[in-house]
């Protein structure tokens, strides 16, 4: 059946799970409007199909509906009743609401006649405090004019104290009782004033502790400080000059022995004074104003410090007269420029002794300002731009400077006395029975320890550089210069083997410089080491750390100087030796390796070559052993064992070998080693490795063979010989063709 275009609707529907689609809506005008006009049966089919989905999803929602009218209607039951609850509710509320506001407007009265009565009463009680104010106050008045009339005049300050106190908190009242007080306490302050002076003229410890503790109650605490303060320094400063005037008086006797003038015990004893001074007075001062106070006196006394203490050592240095004496050691030190020139200069045995008293001195004072600024650091309640103040006086006060002063003469007379002990230990050196180094060594290496000890001991950093850089240059110069000496002379190799009692005696000499090196290359490290401890625990600063860091690079260039020249000097001495094993070396070029094997019977029998060139080396080193160092003996054994091995790679290298030589090559090479290994203390085998490579190549049944030992299937041997170097020893095989050893691939 045809159908026109404007009469076709287009319909679909989709169905999934239950769920259907319409192309028009049902129950609507439209949709039976569009019905109407419907001409094609297939459409209206369709449609037909889809009204009847639609009326089946109505019957469904419906169904769903009614399901749930039970439900909906237990709820509407249950909303019924909660209504009825939500009325009584509502009058409880209301019925709670009209008490709370009744309750809370009683409340308010309540709370409004409590504070009425609460006024009432604060204003009864600040009228009874008034009252028992005045009351204090006339009692007060009446204390203080008793009190001073029986010169108790502790009890009078605590009444002016009391008074202040309760004027302090009434001050609209009492004008006329103020005015009493007042005149009371300006008659007790110029009393008590009065009193103190006159027990600080009379040094009345008793009677200046009685009065000064009066000073607070009366609000004069800073004033009582600066006179108790004042006082003790007037004590310290008495009794210094005492022990001073006392000091100089032996001084200036005639024919008094110098040890008698004791600057130390005099300087002690002003340290100890003032420590003393703080650790006994510190409640008294701490009471007047807490721990300012303290730090007050100890600026104050400091002062005294700087005086008496720079009079001291300026007294010290006058005395010894260290200004005179570093002039001369300077002229002298320039004199010295001079070939032959310069005169004898002072004692260094009288040098010691000042060097000691000064390090004293100095270690008195660095104790000394340890301990206080320690003391002031550890005050907790101290105003914090007092203490910075504080310490820096220690730092840079008169005595301060004066001890910069004295370090310098220390600096000075310090390196005259390490060069003037290095010098006598090297003049007078001499050998020392059952040792194997002459006296100058130890004696060298304890003076520098000890100077340098001595300079750390200042806790003065530049003076530990100082000196350090002056025991560096002393053993970069005159020191390495006497090691040298010896093994400088002329000939000296040549008199080791002539004939005569003197061989021996020059053997100990040249193996006795070489000792004094190879020891003193290791003195120096342990002296490296042993600053750097000592110093890491008197210098924390990382800065301090630096420059002792830097003046100790030098000590281990010494060490690589001092090694150099025992090399130097081991290599003279093997210069020596080997002309003596060589005439054997070159004899083992006559000697045949192409073997048959009644030649190699006869080999193991009678030795060809190997016994006598280990005798030869008996014969001319091993003599030397019980001279030498083991460090050395064994730098010397290895040094002629180069020598012999670098000859004898080389004879082998122009032979020719059957496998039987190389069997004996290897017996050879294996003597050499055993015999060796049990002349030194350090392995040799390494010094073989190349030879016995060689006879292990020449041991081979063919050329291929190689290839099980070369590369990956070397296992743990490492090759000393290059593959061309590999093909050169497989070519000294007689019966090895030239064609199997080139097509190895190496």
């Amino acid at each position: 059946m045809g159908s026109t275009p404007n009469g076709t609707m287009s319909a679909t529907v989709e169905s999934d799970e239950g769920t259907n689609s319409s192309s028009i809506k049902f129950g609507t005008a439209e949709a039976m409007d569009h019905i109407r006009t419907l001409t094609d049966v297939g459409a209206m089919t369709r449609l037909l199909h889809e009204c009847i989905a639609y009326q089946r999803s109505l019957d469904l929602d419906l169904d769903n509906l009614l399901s749930q009218r039970s439900d909906l209607d237990k709820q509407l039951l249950h909303l019924q009743k909660s209504a009825e609850v939500l009325d009584i509710v509502a009058d409880d509320s209301n019925h709670m609401l009209s008490n709370v506001s009744s309750t809370s407007k009683l409340a308010d009265q309540v709370s409004r006649k409590v504070r009425e009565l609460d006024l009432a009463q604060s204003r009864v009680n600040s009228t009874l405090h008034r009252i028992d104010a005045i009351v204090e106050r006339s009692n007060c008045i009446d204390g203080v004019n008793k009190a001073l009339d029986t010169e108790d005049f502790e009890s009078a300050a605590n009444f002016v104290q009391t008074f202040l106190q309760i004027d302090a908190k009434y001050k609209d009242s009492g004008s006329h009782q103020r005015d009493q007080m007042i005149s009371f306490k300006r008659q007790l302050e110029g009393i008590v004033r009065k009193k103190l002076s006159a027990a600080v003229d009379q040094r009345d410890h008793a009677a200046i502790l009685r009065f000064i503790r009066i000073f607070p109650p009366l609000g004069l605490e800073d004033e009582g400080l600066q006179v108790y303060v004042g006082y003790l320094k007037k004590v310290i400063a008495m009794r210094a000059r005492m022990e001073f005037e006392h000091m100089v008086e032996l001084m200036e006797q005639k024919g008094n022995q110098t040890n008698q003038v004791n600057f130390i015990a005099c300087l002690t004893n002003l340290f100890k004074d003032i420590v003393l001074a703080i650790e006994e007075n510190s409640e008294i001062l701490r009471g007047l104003c807490g721990e300012d106070g303290i730090v007050y006196a100890i600026c104050e006394l400091q002062e005294e410090c700087d005086s008496r203490g720079s009079l001291i050592l300026k007294k010290y240095m006058e005395f010894r007269k260290l200004g005179r004496l570093s002039s001369e050691i300077n002229a002298q030190n320039k004199n010295l420029l001079a070939v032959g020139g310069g005169t004898e200069g002072p004692d260094p045995r009288d040098i010691e002794l000042y060097l000691e008293e000064i390090l004293s001195l100095m270690q008195l004072g660095e104790d000394y300002t340890g301990f206080m600024v320690s003391k002031i650091k550890a005050l907790s309640s101290v105003d914090p731009e007092l203490v910075p103040r504080a310490t820096k006086s220690f730092r840079s006060g008169s005595f301060s400077k004066v001890v910069q002063e004295i370090t310098g003469f220390y600096v000075v007379l310090e390196g005259f006395f390490m060069v003037e002990n290095v010098r006598k230990a090297i003049r007078i050196d001499e050998e020392v029975p059952d040792s194997l180094t002459t006296s100058m060594v130890d004696d060298v290496f304890y003076v520098l320890q000890s100077c340098l000890r001595r300079a750390i001991s200042t806790s003065n950093i530049s003076s530990v550089i100082a000196v350090l850089s002056g025991a560096a240059s002393l053993m970069s110069n005159e020191y390495h210069d006497a090691l040298q000496q010896k093994t400088r002379e002329p000939n000296l190799g040549a008199k080791l083997f002539l004939a005569g009692v003197a061989v021996h005696k020059t053997g100990t000499e040249i193996a006795t410089a070489l000792n004094n090196i190879d020891v003193s290359s290791e003195y120096v490290l342990k002296l490296k080491h042993e600053i750097e401890e000592q110093c890491a625990e008197v210098f924390p600063a990382p800065a301090d750390r630096e420059k002792v860091k830097s003046c100790l690079s030098e000590l281990s260039d010494m060490n690589n100087t001092f090694k150099q020249a025992l090399n130097a000097g081991m290599e003279q001495l093997v210069a020596t030796v080997t002309p003596r094993i060589r005439p054997l070396l070159d004899s083992v070029a006559t000697i045949s390796y192409e073997l048959s094997e009644a030649e190699y019977a006869d080999n193991e029998v009678n030795d060809p070559w190997v016994q006598r060139l280990l005798h030869a080396v008996e014969t001319n080193v091993a003599w030397l052993q019980p001279l030498m160092t083991a460090n050395n003996y064994d730098s010397f054994v290895h040094l002629v064992i180069d020598f012999i091995v670098k000859r004898l790679e080389v004879i082998m290298m122009q032979k020719r070998f059957s496998q039987l030589g190389g069997l004996q090559l290897d017996r050879d090479a294996r003597a050499l080693v055993s015999h060796f290994s049990s002349m030194t203390q350090r392995t040799v085998r390494d010094k073989f490795a190349r030879l016995t490579q060689m006879a292990t190549i020449l041991n081979l049944e063919k050329v291929s063979e190689i290839l099980d030992f070369w590369g990956e299937n070397s296992g743990p041997m490492t090759w000393r010989l290059t593959p061309a170097e590999v093909r050169r020893v497989l070519g000294l095989r007689v019966d090895f063709k030239p064609e199997a050893i080139a097509a190895l691939k190496l």
